[in-house]
């Protein structure tokens, strides 16, 4: 698998060649360039937050970008197993210069990837990762003199210190949730959420908590991308424990999937809206998501008297787009929740808080609080590609082709018709087309998506 060299950092499949995976001296190349960039901006701090979630190739990984950074003249702070939220704070809380999350998020275990911090914990922009791209690139990256290397330090305390700063949040009610003596189930993929998620639903006060796939090992017990096909087991299982409600993260724990009391999906899209209208109720404001993401947030923002935006995808352009509009919500329709009062980045443990604490507000069940939502049905699709597919001439041919409707090329092609709307993009991370659709039906979605497919292919 080739090597992907984005502004979001580097990802790939672990062994084989350099410059084709992620080996050993890509990390390297790669760590240093970040290193370099970071000192050019003349912080304060001189030290980076190092975390990683619970695949096999972490601590491998993890050796190797410690290493460089002290070799580069930087103290590491190594939070050990942790969320990627707990680590994008941890650069917060201690004014640090920067951080790298060692995770390749939803890909499977073969993968691992850096994600690139700046000093307020948030992904870098697009010329900032242009720029280390370009240092790797020219390999421009000093390293320092013996008696000028860094130190590694070890801190465990991280993750209870990101559930506290949960708990603190205006809008998280513990003693509601306490009140409602909940039941819930979770599915932890065999990584870091088995240690967070526990943990902040006994500082929640939940009654009952069921375990799925709970052991960090880093063996996932299926796809860890957090759709419907992968969930069948955490669905059994909320249903025959009778559970209240059930919670699904990926590796990196800033993504959230729900599961009902009857063991149907909540639907990933649903995760930000049902988070969005809690929050809206007690403060009114705007939001935003990407173009891939479902109409029912804007519905529901300008119930409240908001106003919605659109993004490109992708976290950061979300966090722009967000501070841009002074978004009091916002995030992405693949269970990603970015909550300003708490950091902008996507996280996982502050989605299950605010929807733990609307749930037990409402009195109402997980399914019967679904269905306060306008009802939209999403298909998702991808395409691979071979190296010698040239994207941008293709989508440039399916702009042509939709003409006659109202078509947005801010990232990738999404083409409105009246009650539906389709989204073709390049994939970021991987060498895939993506292709979503969104209907009144599932049926009118699916359809839709293989019509598509087809004019693709």
């Amino acid at each position: 698998m080739p090597l992907i060299k984005s502004i979001s950092g580097i990802r790939g499949t672990v062994g084989g060649h350099t410059g084709d995976n992620l080996t050993p001296p890509d990390i390297v190349k790669f760590t240093a360039a970040y290193s370099t960039f970071i000192k050019s901006q003349k912080h304060r701090s001189k030290t980076i937050i190092v975390g990683r979630d619970a695949r096999l190739s972490g601590e491998m990984v993890r050796n190797l970008v410690a290493g460089t950074l002290t070799g580069t003249g930087f103290d590491v702070i190594d939070t050990g197993l942790a969320t990627t939220p707990t680590v994008e704070l941890a650069v917060v809380m201690e004014r640090a210069a920067g951080g790298i999350i060692i995770t390749a998020s939803h890909n499977p275990k073969h993968w691992n990837a850096l994600k690139l911090l700046n000093s307020k914990g948030e992904f870098l922009n697009a010329a900032e990762g242009a720029e280390i791209l370009s240092i790797a690139e020219n390999e421009t990256f000093p390293f320092a003199e013996v008696d000028n290397l860094g130190k590694i330090k070890t801190d465990l305390t991280f993750t209870e210190k990101h559930i506290q700063h949960v708990l603190s949040l205006d809008l998280v009610d513990a003693e509601a949730i306490r009140s409602a003596g909940f039941t819930v189930a979770f599915d932890a993929v065999n990584s870091v959420g088995g240690l967070a998620l526990p943990a902040l639903f006994k500082a929640l006060g939940v009654k009952r908590i069921i375990p799925l796939n709970a052991e960090p090992t880093g063996i996932f017990a299926h796809n860890p991308e957090p759709l419907p096909q992968h969930l069948t087991d955490i669905a059994a299982l909320v249903k025959t424990e009778k559970a209240d409600v059930g919670f699904v993260v990926d590796p990196d724990v800033d993504r959230l999937a729900i599961i009902t009391e009857s063991g149907e999906m909540f639907g990933e899209e649903y995760t930000l809206v049902a988070v969005a209208d809690y929050v809206l109720q007690h403060k009114r404001g705007n939001t935003v998501s990407n173009l891939s993401s479902t109409r029912a947030l804007k519905d529901i923002t300008e119930k409240y008297g908001g106003k919605y935006a659109a993004a490109a995808v992708g976290e950061v352009n979300v966090v722009e787009k967000m501070k841009a509009t002074n978004a009091v919500i916002g995030g992405e329709g693949n269970g990603g929740v970015i909550y300003p009062a708490s950091h902008y980045g996507r996280d996982a443990l502050v989605g299950i808080a605010l929807f733990l604490s609307r749930l037990a507000k409402s009195g109402k069940t997980v399914s019967e609080l679904r269905k306060t939502f306008p009802s939209y049905y999403m298909a998702k699709q991808r395409i691979d590609l071979s190296p010698s597919t040239n994207v941008d001439a293709l989508l440039a041919s399916l702009k042509q082709r939709f003409a006659a409707y109202p078509v947005n090329d801010t990232d990738g092609i999404k083409v409105d018709f009246p009650d539906r709307w389709v989204h073709f993009r390049k994939s970021n991370t991987e060498p895939v087309i993506r292709i979503y659709t969104e209907a009144p039906t599932m049926e009118d979605a699916e359809k839709l998506a293989v019509e598509v497919k087809k004019i693709i292919k």
